[in-house]
C-alpha cells in the first residue's frame, strides 16, 4: 500500500506550487493512471511518491515504511531493491549494448530469463546494437525491458508511449500488462492520453497541483478495445 498524506511540493523559490495538500492511497497491485495536462503535477506527484524527489511538507509510506523519514542513502537503496522507471528521457547507459542495458536490470533480481521479454518488445535484432543506433522508439523499448526485467514491487512510467507510433505503443502496452498480470506488481502511469485511462483500475485527474476526481473503472478495457 502507497499512502500519501497531505503533500505540498514547490520550486522556483515558493513561486511555483506543483502540489497542493494532495492525499492519496493506492492498493498493492494496482494499475494507477494519473491523468492532466502539462503542469499539472502529475509527474511531480509520481516523483514524491516514488521516492525521487521530497515533499516540502506531508507524508509518503510504502508498505509502512516511511519515505519522508529516509535519508538519500536509504532512499537509494530502497528505490534500488522495490521500485522500476520508464521515463520519456531513456536514461540508457550509453556504452552498453541493448542487451546489457536490460540486463542491468536483470541483475539487480538476479534474473537470467530477460531474454523473452526483449522478444516480446521486438528487440532481439537489436541485442548488440548501442542506444545511438538505435531511434527514439526503440530506445524507449529498451528502457522498458530494463525496467521489468528488475521485476519490480512497482513500477512507475511516465509517458511510455510518447515516442512510439500506435502498433508499437499498444504491443508495448499489452506487454507490460502481461507482466504485471504475470508478477502482481503495483503499477502507476502518468499519461496525457486518456484512453489508457480506460485500461486502469484507478483513474487520478490531477489540475493545478490537486487532485480534482479520482475514481474507478467498472470495467477495464484491454489495450486492443480503446481508441488511440
Amino acid at each position: 500500500m502507497i499512502v500519501a498524506k497531505n503533500l505540498n511540493k514547490t520550486y522556483n523559490n515558493g513561486n511555483v506550487e506543483a502540489l497542493k495538500d494532495v492525499s492519496v492511497e493506492i492498493a498493492d497491485g494496482a494499475f494507477v493512471v494519473i491523468l492532466g495536462a502539462s503542469g499539472s503535477g502529475k509527474s511531480t506527484l509520481m516523483n514524491v511518491l516514488s521516492g525521487l524527489e521530497k515533499a516540502d511538507s506531508g507524508q509518503v509510506t510504502i508498505s509502512g515504511q516511511s519515505l519522508t523519514e529516509m535519508n538519500d542513502k536509504s532512499l537509494t537503496e530502497f528505490r534500488r531493491k522495490n521500485i522500476s522507471f520508464v521515463f520519456q528521457q531513456y536514461y540508457l547507459l550509453h556504452h552498453l549494448n541493448v542487451e546489457n542495458n536490460v540486463k542491468m536490470g536483470a541483475n539487480l533480481a538476479k534474473n537470467s530469463e530477460y531474454m523473452p521479454l526483449i522478444e516480446a518488445l521486438g528487440l532481439q535484432s537489436k541485442l548488440k546494437s548501442k542506444p545511438c543506433e538505435l531511434s527514439g522508439g526503440e530506445q524507449q523499448r529498451v528502457c522498458i525491458a530494463r525496467a521489468l526485467a528488475k521485476k519490480p514491487s512497482i513500477l512507475f512510467l511516465d509517458e511510455p508511449t510518447g515516442a512510439l507510433d500506435e502498433k508499437t505503443g499498444r504491443g508495448v502496452l499489452d506487454c507490460i500488462v502481461k507482466e504485471k498480470e504475470k508478477l502482481g506488481f503495483t503499477m502507476i502511469m502518468v499519461t496525457h492520453n486518456q484512453n489508457i485511462a480506460e485500461m486502469a483500475q484507478i483513474v487520478v485527474k490531477m489540475n493545478s497541483g490537486k487532485i480534482v476526481d479520482m475514481f474507478a473503472n467498472d470495467k477495464q478495457k484491454n489495450v486492443y478495445e480503446i481508441g488511440w
